[in-house]
């Protein structure tokens, strides 16, 4: 029998914060610092992919107290392979330093 390692559909990545100003933030977009991306060449992948914030909750739902907020990669930020991203709900301030799950999905090769 053949030992297969399973394979990680999804890059790994952190939420460093909200797009801002000096003074103010804008809450409906999120940087995200990407695994492994360190140029605006290597950002530009990414653009367009899902992203999944996943954390636990402290009521169960439907057997689960694991929650997903949905968002997508609109485009890259600064050049140091940082991307915005949009999600469904505004993402929490506790999400700041979190890990998030970018999807190798939608492609656009």
């Amino acid at each position: 029998m053949v030992n297969v390692r399973p394979h990680r559909l999804y890059a790994k990545g952190r939420v460093t914060g909200h797009t801002r100003g000096k003074r103010n933030t804008k809450c409906t977009t999120s940087l995200l610092e990407i695994e492994g991306s360190k140029t605006t060449a290597d950002a530009e992948f990414y653009l367009g992919k899902r992203v999944a914030y996943v954390y636990r909750a402290s009521r169960v739902i439907d057997g689960s107290r694991i929650r997903v907020i949905w968002g997508r990669v609109t485009r890259s930020h600064g050049n140091s392979g940082a991307v915005r991203a949009k999600f469904a709900n505004n993402l929490p301030s506790k999400a700041y330093g979190a890990q998030v799950r970018i999807m190798l999905y939608p492609s656009r090769v």
